[in-house]
């Protein structure tokens, strides 16, 4: 009996070893994928020597690195070159919104919803932004055009539900009998 649990015991131990060691090994090759594209891309973006796609895909590698100061930039230098497609403006929206700088997050979602009218995560986007500055029936509009753009959109659809029950209109009082 003593031999089972010990072996129970291990078999557990290793497992949550083997786990343990799969994320970790997971996690080192993402952050050498990123640091490879950051190796590859640094040298010749210094030098001024770009593309706008370039640009935008050093500026999200910086996203995901949470590094948002110097992702804007590299957004900010894509956007010189000419850059206009709504990915990058909704990438630049969503790292000054990372920074608490919602203006300029809402402004630029705003950029890349008129690029493409339909872009859904624009929408959603702009929905969260205005939902953080509280402005909850421009919220409400932003997360409806995400639907209207892509009725299957669950993010849109579960923030616009929530919105609509916290912020609905009191229902009137019926009158008292004296």
């Amino acid at each position: 009996m003593d031999d089972l649990l010990a072996l129970g015991y291990l078999a557990a131990l290793v497992g949550m070893l083997a786990t343990l060691a799969f994320l970790i090994a997971r996690q080192v090759l993402r952050n050498r994928d990123l640091e490879n594209i950051i190796s590859r891309l640094q040298p010749k973006l210094q030098q001024g020597q770009g593309t706008a796609a370039e640009f935008y895909e050093l500026g999200s590698v910086y996203l995901r690195k949470k590094l948002y100061s110097a992702a804007v930039g590299e957004f900010q230098r894509a956007l010189k070159q000419g850059g206009t497609f709504p990915e990058l403006y909704n990438a630049l929206g969503y790292a000054y919104s990372c920074q608490q700088q919602l203006d300029l997050a809402i402004a630029n979602y705003k950029k890349a919803i008129e690029q493409e009218p339909g872009y859904v995560n624009g929408w959603n986007n702009l929905g969260h932004a205005y939902e953080a500055k509280k402005l909850v029936p421009q919220a409400i509009a932003a997360y409806e055009q995400a639907l209207q753009a892509d009725a299957t959109n669950e993010t849109a659809r579960r923030r616009l539900t929530a919105l609509q029950k916290r912020y609905a209109p009191p229902a009137s009082d019926p009158p008292v009998k004296s």
